[in-house]
């Protein structure tokens, strides 16, 4: 296949992967799917805007109709296949642990292609970033492609395997798993370029502090009001309507979060026993946290997956950091601990849950690149590929330029 042969210089044992649910699990989750049934008609289910109360009576209908009669996993599967799969495996030495890996790729023939990993969040996967792995092959061959792109399944979701089950394991311990499975691709002496959004740019402020972490990407950064009043705080007409989205947010949008990070294990075994449950939790966030929601399809890709990796009670460690009975209001990117000192890059996207205004992002980090966008939400990887793959491109040439380490093709 092409895309698909790893830097001769990788340490890590690399195999190929793809992906086959046994068919006794998909018959399983059939009998479940058509034997779970539907909450009856409410009044706040009946509303037609999801984000009011919640999903809809008629949304859940519709989509458990799909899900029982015409969605086809196999399909799908052959469709996630046909991008270049891997496992490898990592010994965390903090942890005594071993991980199995699982990361998509796009692997360049070119010797001095720029490494680039690409981070999702929850209730993300892997398969955010199909759309933008689609791009990059439309746009470039193996032969000419400019960038290794990388797209780790992170710990604990879906293809990758969970955290340790005897100990803590926090965004610090994520990266430094991340940075491991760069390093051992080849990527160390080189260094490489990360991207997050969601928890996927929490790990890229903790990647901030690994030498071998070049230059960093976001399109997420929540954040407080920056206290320093000597920095110029400007904030955009556009911005202010962002900052009442957080603000709504924050008041209607984020108990989810409260239940993630302090009742864990109840919220686990819930959505990990009914398929109609997951189909709930997490078809909500895909409708309220776009500016274009993505195509019914694309959600049940999303939640089967989950389904079938039991990825929920693995992935939801994160929240118990920042949004548990003990942290208060933690923010990560106001931390001066995490302030970036490599290149920053910031892309806004009016739908976001929280578009922090740009110039309370510089505060955060050495602010280099960024661009607001007049379309676009949470998942911006998933709805605007395009977008998103041109930003990073652009940001890539000015930083490695300016550092003197970009391939001269550039």
């Amino acid at each position: 296949m092409p895309y698909s042969t790893p830097p001769k210089n990788a340490t890590l044992k690399i195999e190929p992967f793809q992906l086959q649910v046994p068919d006794e699990e998909i018959e399983h989750f059939k009998q479940l799917l058509k034997l779970s049934r539907l909450a009856p008609q409410t009044f706040e289910n009946n509303q037609t805007d999801t984000g009011k109360f919640g999903v809809t009576h008629k949304w859940m209908t519709e989509a458990k109709d799909r899900w029982q009669n015409q969605y086809d996993w196999r399909q799908r599967e052959a469709y996630f296949n046909s991008f270049p799969n891997f496992k490898t495996s990592i010994k965390d030495d903090k942890t005594g642990f071993t991980f199995d890996i699982h990361f998509a790729a796009l692997f360049s023939e070119k010797t001095d292609a720029v490494p680039i990993v690409f981070l999702h969040g929850w209730p993300g996967s892997f398969l955010e970033f199909l759309g933008v792995l689609e791009t990059f092959k439309s746009k470039y061959k193996s032969s000419d492609l400019p960038y290794h792109i990388i797209v780790p399944s992170l710990p604990g979701y879906t293809l990758s395997s969970g955290p340790p089950t005897d100990q803590d394991f926090k965004t610090d311990d994520l990266a430094r798993i991340i940075d491991k499975l760069m390093q051992g691709l080849g990527f160390g002496d080189s260094g490489y370029v990360a991207q997050g959004g969601d928890i996927g740019a929490y790990t890229c402020r903790c990647l901030s502090h690994y030498s071998s972490c070049k230059a960093i990407h976001l399109n997420f950064s929540l954040m407080e009001r920056p206290k320093n009043l000597n920095q110029d705080l400007t904030v955009e007409e556009v911005e202010q309507r962002g900052l009442k989205r957080a603000r709504d947010f924050g008041l209607t949008g984020s108990a989810y979060a409260l239940e993630h990070g302090t009742r864990p294990s109840t919220i686990s075994f819930t959505l990990d026993s009914s398929p109609i449950a997951l189909l709930a939790w997490i078809g909500e966030k895909f409708i309220t946290w776009t500016d274009t929601t993505p195509s019914l399809e694309q959600i049940l890709d999303s939640i089967t997956l989950y389904w079938f990796t039991h990825s929920f009670p693995r992935c939801i460690y994160p929240y118990r950091e920042f949004h548990g009975s003990s942290a208060g209001a933690v923010y990560i990117h106001s931390d001066p601990k995490y302030h970036i000192k490599q290149p920053l890059g910031y892309s806004w996207f009016p739908q976001e849950l929280a578009p922090m205004p740009v110039s309370w992002v510089k505060t955060t980090g050495n602010l280099v690149w960024s661009k607001r966008h007049d379309a676009g939400g949470h998942f911006a990887a998933m709805e605007k590929p395009e977008v998103l793959v041109e930003d990073v491109e652009s940001f890539v040439k000015q930083v490695w330029k300016a550092s003197g380490s970009i391939a001269s093709s550039l």
